[in-house]
């Protein structure tokens, strides 16, 4: 009985994700505007992540995925840190190729881990979190490049803030709503089939779109 929670949240994410054609491109909070104060900079550090539902859906994978280890807390905070070192990157001018198509492959690969497996070594699962985690903030610091350091300080306090929050929230309602396991992956794979087709959508418009 407990488990009905956690699939009609599944089933809730699945169609979300599936009907959203946003591409993983940087979406902006301030209508496009490079924030120019700390209180920009701080909205829209909260605001950016949850905006592009492949970021968002990012996160919410990594919670769940999370949820299967004791040490899922840290886990989050990795991966959350190495969106913050992607970002990072990105203002200092590093360039990655194909950012947003990686960024569409790395959602697909959270939820194949939703579907395949309930659970993966430890290690396994923080490099994936951490490779994942430099992608989407790569692609997320688009928006700040160019930034003064006041605003640009207030984004990523923001910026990570929301999606330690969000991704905890994620990894508390998998326990405390499905801690039988079996059960739990079960639930997940609908989650991770979700995720695959977001992930496609974003590869599709990727290549296609354009044309």
């Amino acid at each position: 009985m407990r488990l009905r929670p956690l699939w009609i949240f599944g089933t809730v994410v699945c169609i979300w994700v599936v009907l959203s054609e946003q591409p993983a491109v940087a979406h902006h909070v301030m209508g496009g505007k490079l924030p120019a104060t700390l209180t920009d900079g701080l909205l829209s550090g909260l605001g950016h992540p949850l905006i592009g539902i492949d970021h968002f859906a990012a996160v919410i994978a990594v919670g769940l995925l999370a949820a299967m280890h004791r040490i899922g807390a840290a886990l989050v905070i990795g991966y959350v840190l190495a969106q913050v070192a992607g970002a990072a990157l990105h203002v200092r001018g590093t360039n990655v190729p194909a950012a947003e198509l990686l960024v569409a492959l790395s959602v697909m690969a959270l939820g194949a881990v939703l579907i395949v497996r309930r659970t993966m070594p430890v290690v396994v699962i923080l490099v994936l979190f951490l490779l994942a985690g430099l992608l989407h903030g790569y692609a997320l610091g688009e928006s700040i490049v160019g930034a003064e350091r006041t605003p640009l300080t207030a984004y990523f306090a923001g910026f990570a803030a929301i999606q330690i929050a969000v991704a905890l929230t994620a990894m508390m309602f998998a326990r405390r709503l499905a801690p039988d396991a079996d059960a739990q992956h079960v639930n997940l794979r609908l989650i991770g089939a979700g995720l695959i087709g977001l992930g496609l959508g974003a590869v599709a418009t990727q290549l296609f779109g354009a044309a």
